[in-house]
């Protein structure tokens, strides 16, 4: 049974463990080659785009896969549309692997915004230097004259490449991240507005602790949402459980 996980995530890498492991299964993970190093799964690994769903319908006739499970980023929509559509036109079965996303506690002050460039409207009323944890993609949302003024620490896997804020550290650096860090992130730098995306797991998390702690605003970005009609689970093994039902 020929398996392709669309990863690039904790969770795609976990599941592909654990199929590498079970008997008459062949796994394929695909990768974006977004990351310069990117930490690679078991079993076979391809890297790049498909060429749209069309081009990703024409993969899983040509390397017969019985099963297609996305388990890309919570943000990386347009593979996840893509996904469907090349899975209803090869008739491969589709499954999605989505981590659920944060929940505010008691103490959090969150600001959700619907999109990076909204997220960058809200924030002079917020505060000035800003611990930016949303990748290096995107940047040019934060990169505008009305945020001139305003000092960002920007974490992420690889170096950003403009458009980006004029006033901006980068901190490179690839999870999972402990709440003591994350603190001594906020203090050292005096950092007084945190914004990223509500990517959910425990890898990131530890920064929304930090700033419920510190008293301080947290703008999250909502994910957007997904295709229609796609079942979904939220783990890994629950993942490998579908896999074994469609093989009997």
């Amino acid at each position: 049974m020929h398996v392709l996980i669309l990863g690039g995530t904790t969770e795609g890498r976990r599941l592909a463990e654990l199929l590498a492991d079970a008997p008459g299964v062949r796994v394929t993970s695909s990768l974006a080659g977004r990351v310069a190093a990117p930490r690679l799964p078991p079993g076979e690994v391809r890297v790049g785009g498909f060429g749209g769903a069309a081009g990703l319908a024409a993969w899983l006739r040509q390397h017969h896969v019985d099963a297609l499970i996305d388990a890309t980023h919570p943000f990386a929509g347009t593979i996840s549309f893509n996904a469907a559509k090349a899975a209803a036109g090869a008739h491969v079965p589709l499954l999605a692997l989505r981590r659920p996303g944060w929940v505010a506690s008691e103490g959090d002050d969150w600001h959700p915004v619907g999109s990076l460039e909204e997220a960058a409207r809200v924030l002079p009323g917020l505060g000035r230097r800003v611990f930016l944890t949303t990748g290096r993609m995107g940047l040019a949302a934060f990169a505008g004259p009305e945020l001139g003024t305003h000092w960002f620490l920007v974490r992420s896997v690889d170096a950003p490449e403009p458009p980006f804020p004029a006033r901006m550290e980068v901190l490179l650096d690839r999870g999972p991240f402990t709440l003591d860090g994350e603190r001594e992130i906020l203090r050292a730098h005096r950092v007084d507005v945190v914004v990223t995306k509500d990517s959910g797991g425990s890898a990131t998390a530890p920064k929304l602790a930090a700033a419920r702690e510190a008293g301080l605003p947290v703008v999250v970005v909502r994910r957007p949402a997904g295709p229609d009609g796609v079942t979904g689970v939220a783990t890994p093994e629950e993942a490998v459980a579908w896999v074994r039902a469609l093989g009997g």
